[in-house]
């Protein structure tokens, strides 16, 4: 549980007791420590988006650098993502939306012309996996988790714009990208959504996101990301082709990737949605937990059945918190702490709580926001580290800036709770 240093006098900054064995109810929720949770939160928001804005502009080649290491130094030949360009768009669109600071639609608009100009395929469509450090086409693989990125950051894109022209290029690019994940990679005979695809869009025999990845041709991971893609474009474009395909998506969870019995995620399946062996990711869990929900909401489709999952899975991704430290593990068989989970942990329990309002899943939350700015927050340096890991140490060898060290889970995190937060202070005023 939380308790201020001294709570007769002083309404300052939360400590964390290692205490979550033995909870504490209370009979009402102090807005003080929801007031101070939004306030925490909203001034890391402002130190995050500062470091991507003055941090990683490549200013010698153009766009955003490819990598940069722990202590601050960039690699000016790495290679650039496109899940880290498509994850910047998203989140400077999303705090433009949220703060009109010109300094954020200016980083938009930079990542939106890199998108644009050097990740997409004049040729086949589509857009590569990466570029050479000097913007030309490196991997020019499809990788549908990073098509649905883009898709995800370009409807956000659009809920900024106030130029009509510019809307509409945009909306035209978003609604193309959905076109080409249903031509390429939705699976008309078995449901569900292929991995990955060439460069023309003939089919691949290595379809892995990463080294550490089964070669399955359905995982949970790409399916997630394609959701919550297809959500946002409904927000901007409540189309009847696209509803069908987001209401399908929401089956293919409920139905098939929440396992019934555990609740977890069944991570990888072959084509026919026969289930692989897997890890437990409590990560992805409670990143699942709030998403689905959401998207859930946006379509207004099965609405309680995602409410209810939502909880069921953030129980089982419970399973994984760490009550010593207050913080959620990465995967069943690593117990490290990684900054995303913790990020997507603090989003997961807060839902978990409004949906119960039993004040366990919000010490939850506020524990694992405690972490991070115990051991995550790189104070000295700036931004968040990889991951602690199960020793307890800095993950040692990972990127500060890469190829997936982006700003989403955090901002993220950070403007989905201070949102939800926003609403629980107005009411109780």
């Amino acid at each position: 549980m939380f308790i201020r240093k001294n709570e007769a006098q002083d309404p300052g900054p939360w400590r964390f007791v290692p205490c979550f064995f033995k909870l504490k109810k209370m009979s009402t929720i102090d807005k003080t420590v929801l007031q101070t949770f939004r306030d925490e939160l909203q001034a890391e928001l402002e130190e995050i988006l500062r470091f991507w804005s003055t941090q990683t502009i490549d200013h010698r080649q153009g766009g955003f650098i490819g990598k940069m290491d722990n202590i601050g130094l960039v690699d000016d030949n790495a290679p650039k993502g496109l899940v880290l360009n498509a994850r910047i768009l998203w989140t400077f669109s999303a705090a433009y939306a949220k703060t009109p600071d010109p300094t954020y639609l200016a980083v938009a608009q930079r990542a939106f012309g890199v998108l644009s100009d050097q990740f997409y395929d004049e040729q086949y469509a589509g857009y590569y996996w990466s570029i050479g450090a000097d913007g030309t086409a490196l991997n020019t693989r499809k990788q549908v988790y990073g098509q649905a990125f883009v898709l995800y950051a370009l409807a956000e894109y659009h809920r900024i714009l106030h130029d009509e022209n510019e809307r509409l290029i945009v909306w035209a690019k978003a609604v193309m990208v959905f076109g080409w994940i249903e031509q390429y990679s939705f699976d008309r005979k078995h449901n569900g959504y292929w991995e990955a695809v060439a460069q023309d869009g003939s089919p691949l025999d290595d379809l892995r996101l990463s080294e550490r990845d089964r070669n399955d041709p359905k995982t949970m991971n790409t399916h997630l990301h394609i959701l919550e893609a297809y959500a946002n474009l409904y927000r901007i474009w409540p189309d009847r082709i696209l509803q069908p395909q987001l209401n399908n998506l929401i089956d293919l969870f409920l139905d098939k990737i929440v396992d019934s019995t555990t609740h977890h995620l069944i991570c990888f399946f072959d084509a026919e949605w026969n289930p692989s062996p897997s890890p437990i990711s409590y990560g992805h869990d409670i990143e699942t937990a709030w998403l689905l929900l959401e998207a859930a909401e946006i379509a207004q489709y099965r609405v309680e059945d995602a409410r209810r999952a939502a909880l069921q899975i953030a129980l089982a991704a419970a399973e994984g918190f760490d009550p010593t430290l207050g913080a959620l593990y990465y995967e069943d068989h690593l117990l490290e702490k990684h900054w995303w989970v913790e990020a997507e942990a603090m989003v997961g329990f807060l839902n978990a709580w409004e949906i119960t309002q039993e004040e366990h899943w919000l010490d939850k939350s506020l524990a694992c926001w405690a972490y991070i700015k115990q051991e995550i927050k790189d104070k000295e340096h700036g931004e968040w580290f990889w991951g602690i890991d199960a020793q307890g140490k800095v993950m040692e060898g990972e990127d500060k800036v890469g190829f997936w060290k982006c700003p989403y889970h955090n901002t993220r995190a950070c403007l989905e709770i201070i949102r939800r937060l926003d609403k629980h202070l107005i009411a109780t005023n």
